[in-house]
């Protein structure tokens, strides 16, 4: 693999590359040049090994060969990152050697995120922006460690969920504007996000088989409405409504266009639609605090209440996983114990009684 040599009062590891050249460095002990050419050996026989010269490209000229490349992301997620390399990653690393960042001064800057009071939530995210970019340093052979590896975060408070009765969401959506009325029944009622919901057209609503087709999303992005997809492959679905929604949904004006429009026209920029008519609605039912994303709660517990099972559950609202439907919203599912342990009791007398022996 390589040699050392002593070479000006200095200790010079030779070794080769897999392309053939050489290279050296030197160091001012002949046991850490030793140790270098050991893992260059090990790293090579691994398939870990980078050319430490790559290492030395600087994070921000990374972030701009590798950035363009990232083609997964949806439009709002993609500025959300870029705030947040622009905002706190740049600053800190941007001018910084890949090989030299190292796992412990990553944590430390964790730390740093925290002191600073960025929420915990957001010091992840900032985090996994960092770790995306050095995770495809890696995969690049730029660097062959990960310093973003196992670096602990802070831990995420779960926020405490609202869920309305079906008399507060009428109450809710009584004190809304008229035009939006249905909005928000929509949302309380079929569990769309907002950005779901706002994107409704009327190609997507069969009022006869009572069912919305939830496949596009808005998202306001830079000052710009974005049309895109939903929040994941499973957000593409196909929701029943109940025969009340689809009464008010009948009342709209139809066009060929979106079912609901800002005042002025145009798309719903949700921003503006929450402190316009979200919140004086919510102050005048006497519902605050509420998030218009309790609504999609909201619409969860009221299904888990009229006895779906978890399956439809996860499917109209969109989740990946039963798994989710189950860690988030498992605490409104009724057991069931009182009726199966009665049911059991039942079968094991009837087994002493002789009644169901065989």
């Amino acid at each position: 693999m390589g040699h050392v040599r002593r070479r000006d009062d200095r200790w010079e590891a030779r070794w080769r590359l897999p392309n053939g050249r050489e290279r050296s460095r030197r160091f001012d002990r002949k046991v850490d040049a030793r140790r270098f050419l050991d893992q260059q050996a090990a790293s090579q026989v691994e398939g870990l090994w980078s050319d430490p010269v790559n290492g030395r490209t600087t994070l921000d000229a990374w972030w701009q060969q590798w950035w363009p490349t990232v083609h997964n992301l949806r439009p709002s997620s993609r500025a959300r990152d870029e705030s947040y390399y622009r905002n706190h990653i740049a600053p800190k690393w941007g001018t910084r050697q890949l090989a030299s960042i190292s796992h412990h001064e990553v944590s430390q800057w964790v730390g740093e995120l925290v002191d600073k009071g960025l929420a915990p939530g957001s010091v992840g995210k900032v985090f996994q922006t960092l770790s995306k970019a050095m995770k495809a340093a890696v995969r690049a052979r730029l660097i062959s460690q990960h310093p973003c590896h196992d670096v602990p975060l802070p831990r995420v408070p779960r926020r405490e969920m609202r869920f309305l009765d079906v008399a507060e969401l009428q109450s809710l959506a009584s004190a809304m504007d008229p035009r939006f009325e249905s909005l928000v029944l929509t949302m309380g009622y079929c569990g769309l996000r907002v950005g779901e919901a706002v994107a409704l057209e009327w190609d997507s609503v069969d009022l006869n088989r009572q069912m919305l087709q939830v496949t596009r999303s808005l998202a306001e992005v830079r000052g710009e409405v974005v049309l895109g997809e939903p929040k994941t492959a499973a957000g593409r679905r196909s929701v029943p409504m109940p025969g009340l929604l689809v009464e008010r949904l009948g009342q709209i004006e139809r066009s060929e266009g979106r079912l609901w429009t800002a005042p002025e026209g145009g798309p719903i920029r949700v921003p503006s639609w929450r402190q316009r008519f979200w919140q004086p609605a919510v102050r005048s039912a006497g519902c605050h605090p509420l998030r218009i994303h309790d609504l999609r709660h909201t619409a969860v517990s009221l299904w888990i209440n009229a006895g779906a099972n978890v399956k439809a559950v996860a499917t109209w609202a969109g989740h990946t996983s039963v798994a989710t439907v189950i860690d988030r919203y498992g605490h409104l599912m009724d057991p069931g114990g009182v009726e199966v342990f009665g049911q059991l009791d039942e079968m094991a007398r009837g087994v002493i009684e002789g009644r169901a022996f065989s």
